[in-house]
């Protein structure tokens, strides 16, 4: 259960409805403080429409680190929302199967994108060669993008897992396909 409660248009001010548009139990927790919740929604509209960086390359990062951190939320969102974005159901299993150390199909640079998630959520940082090998790929806005996105989402499982945020039932469906080990 959540420690703040969730919030209905009709609890907050006018002028910050439009922050409840998408109707997701994330909104309305964050209305509890609206100006906060619409600079969190500012930098992930970014993030999700404004970027440049591939939004397969974008999604496959963000599930990784859901994936890491055992962020339901987080994870069974952004599968919904990556499969508008071109990520596959090969790709998501391609992305566990790299977190165990095993082989996948993915092509090289979502691996070094996934390794490069993977080293910010466990080590705080991307490794010199992980950095330097999707570098090889990627322009300087893109690399920018890319790592204000892990870590972006690195703050937002942990402001989840801190609010005890509860999932909706239409997303906790995901978690038949894509178990998450530990995760009941």
């Amino acid at each position: 259960m959540a420690r703040l409660p969730y919030l209905e248009a009709d609890q907050v001010a006018p002028e910050y409805r439009d922050m409840l548009k998408r109707n997701t139990n994330l909104h309305k927790l964050l209305v509890n403080s609206p100006d906060m919740a619409r600079a969190f929604s500012g930098i992930g509209g970014y993030i999700r429409f404004k970027s440049k960086l591939d939004p397969r390359l974008r999604e496959l990062a963000i599930l990784q680190v859901g994936w890491m951190e055992k962020s339901e939320y987080e994870f069974t969102h952004h599968v919904k929302i990556g499969k508008d974005f071109g990520v596959t159901n090969d790709d998501i299993q391609g992305m566990m199967a790299e977190t165990e150390g095993k082989p996948s199909t993915l092509e090289p640079l979502a691996k070094a994108v996934l390794r490069g998630a993977r080293e910010m959520v466990r080590e705080l940082a991307m490794s010199d060669k992980t950095f330097a090998e999707i570098k090889q790929e990627l322009s300087n806005e893109h690399m920018t993008d890319l790592v204000l996105t892990i870590a972006f989402y690195c703050a937002v499982v942990r402001v989840l897992a801190t609010m005890k945020m509860d999932n909706e039932p239409y997303y906790k469906e995901v978690l038949q396909q894509y178990p998450i080990p530990g995760v009941e």
